[in-house]
C-alpha cells in the first residue's frame, strides 16, 4: 500500500491562501480527524480545522477528491488555509502527528499521477516545463505538451504500427492458408508515410532552445566592444568594462526575454593567438567552445574573420578611431544606442524562426533520441521485403513509442524527471 503524503502545494508563505495537499489511502481519514467530517466530493466546504487535542488550527476551505478520479489517481484532500507561516507549520505538525502520514518528496504527487495512469511520461515532462516557464512562448509550448498533443500523436502512430504488425504476423503465421494473401501493395507506402511524419517532428525546433533561450555569443578580439554591447543587450552592468585588453576572462551568460522570446546572451574573453596570461588563455579556449555551441554569433572582429554564419557587426561606430567594415550587417554604438534597436529587432525575428510556433509542442533530447530510433527502424523497414525482418523492425518502433509515453521506463529516467518538480507538485 502506498504511503499517504502531504505537502504545501502553493507558493512560499506568507500568502493570501496556502494550499496543503494530502494524497494516499489515509487522506480521507486525515480530513475527518482535522475537520470532523468528510465533505461531498469535489465541492468546497468551509470548516474549522483542529489538531488531535482539539486546539483550533484555522478556519479553512477543504475539498475531497476520492480516487481514482483525482489528479494523483488516489484519494486526495486539499486544505485551503490562511497563508501565514505559523498556520502552515501548525497544520503540517498536526498532520505529522496523526500517524501514517509523511511529507512528500519533490515531484511525488506528479509521480503518483504517472504511476496511476492519470498522465503519461511526456505529459509529465510538459508539466515540468510549465512549472519552469518564464516566457509566453515557453508557457504555450509546455501547455501543449502537458495537454497531450504529442502523446495523442504517438498513440496514433502506435495504433498504425500495431495494424501493420498484425498484417505481417498474419502473413508469417498463415502464409500456407488460402484465405490470407501476401502483404498489400500499399503496405510499404504506409510505412513511408509514417516515417515522413516522424522526420517532420524531428526537424522541428528543439525544446532546449525554447527552455534555455536562443543562445547568442558576442565574439571578437580584445577591446572590440563585446562587453559594452553585452551590457546594452541585457540592460544591466553585468560585464566589467575597461580599456585594458583581456579584462573579460571567463564566460558570462545572462538570460533575457525580448518580445516574449527567451535569449541567452554570452560575453567571453577576446580572441587572440597569443597571451602571456595563463588564465586568459583558458578563457580564450572556453570562448571558442561557446562559439561552437551558440545558435548565433555576433562577430565584432575584423571583417571576414568570424565563424561561418556569424553576423558581421561594426561596433563602436561612435569612435573616430574604430576600424570600419565594408559590408557589415549592423553598424551600431552601444554607448549612444545608435543601431541597437535594429539589431534587437533582427535578433527577435531570427530567433522566432528557430523557436517552436506558439502552442506547438517541442521535443526534448530524450524524446528526440527515442523518436530518432523509431524513425530509423521505419526507414529500414521501407526497403525490406522479408516479413520476418519487417516484423522485427516494427517491434522496435513499438518499443520506442512505449518508452516515449512511459509504458517502459527505467527508474533513473523517472528520478531525473520528477526531481525537477517542487515538493508539493
Amino acid at each position: 500500500m502506498m504511503d499517504t503524503i502531504f505537502a504545501l502545494s502553493s507558493g512560499a508563505p506568507p500568502a493570501g491562501i496556502a494550499v496543503v495537499r494530502i494524497s494516499g489511502p489515509l487522506a480521507g481519514d486525515a480530513l475527518v480527524r482535522l475537520s470532523g467530517s468528510l465533505p461531498p466530493p469535489r465541492r468546497a466546504h468551509y470548516t474549522r480545522l483542529s489538531d488531535p487535542q482539539g486546539e483550533l488550527l484555522d478556519h479553512a476551505l477543504v475539498l475531497w477528491f476520492p480516487g481514482p478520479h483525482s489528479v494523483t489517481g488516489e484519494d486526495l484532500a486539499e486544505l485551503h488555509l490562511h497563508g501565514g507561516r505559523a498556520v502552515i507549520a501548525a497544520v503540517e505538525a498536526a498532520l505529522q502527528g496523526l500517524g501514517g502520514l509523511r511529507k512528500a518528496e519533490a515531484g511525488e504527487f506528479t509521480r503518483r499521477a504517472f504511476a496511476n495512469g492519470r498522465i503519461d511520461l511526456m505529459e509529465a515532462e510538459g508539466l515540468a516545463d510549465l512549472l519552469s516557464a518564464e516566457t509566453e512562448l515557453q508557457r504555450r509550448s509546455a501547455v501543449s505538451l502537458a495537454g497531450g498533443t504529442l502523446s495523442h500523436t504517438v498513440e496514433g502512430w502506435r495504433e498504425r504500427v500495431l495494424a501493420c504488425s498484425a498484417q505481417v504476423e498474419a502473413v508469417l503465421d498463415f502464409a500456407d492458408e488460402d484465405d490470407v494473401a501476401a502483404l498489400p501493395s500499399e503496405f510499404l507506402q504506409q510505412i513511408a508515410v509514417m516515417h515522413r511524419e516522424l522526420e517532420d517532428w524531428l526537424a522541428a525546433p528543439r525544446a532546449e532552445t525554447l527552455r534555455e533561450g536562443f543562445r547568442v555569443a558576442l565574439a571578437g578580439p580584445p577591446n572590440a566592444g563585446k562587453s559594452t554591447l553585452f551590457n546594452a543587450l541585457v540592460e544591466s552592468e553585468a560585464a566589467i568594462i575597461a580599456p585594458i585588453a583581456g579584462t573579460t576572462r571567463d564566460i558570462l551568460v545572462r538570460p533575457v526575454a525580448m518580445a516574449g522570446i527567451p535569449f541567452s546572451f554570452v560575453d567571453m574573453a577576446g580572441l587572440r593567438d597569443e597571451s602571456g596570461d595563463v588564465i586568459e588563455t583558458i578563457g580564450i579556449a572556453r570562448a571558442r567552445e561557446e562559439i561552437a555551441r551558440a545558435d548565433l554569433v555576433l562577430w565584432l572582429g575584423p571583417e571576414g574573420e568570424g565563424p561561418q554564419g556569424a553576423w558581421e557587426v561594426e561596433a563602436q561606430c561612435d569612435r573616430t578611431d574604430h576600424p570600419p567594415k565594408q559590408n557589415p550587417a549592423f553598424r551600431l554604438s552601444a554607448v549612444t544606442g545608435a543601431g541597437l534597436e535594429d539589431l534587437k529587432v533582427a535578433l527577435i525575428a531570427h530567433a522566432r524562426g528557430a523557436m517552436p510556433k506558439p502552442g506547438q509542442a517541442a521535443l526534448g533530447q530524450r524524446q528526440r533520441d527515442i523518436l530518432s530510433e523509431a524513425a530509423e527502424a521505419l526507414r529500414t523497414a521501407e526497403g525490406c521485403n522479408d516479413p520476418l525482418i519487417l516484423a522485427e523492425h516494427l517491434r522496435r518502433v513499438r518499443v520506442a513509442f512505449d518508452r516515449l509515453v512511459g509504458r517502459s521506463s527505467t527508474e533513473d529516467v523517472l528520478d531525473t524527471l520528477f526531481g525537477r518538480f517542487c515538493i508539493g507538485k
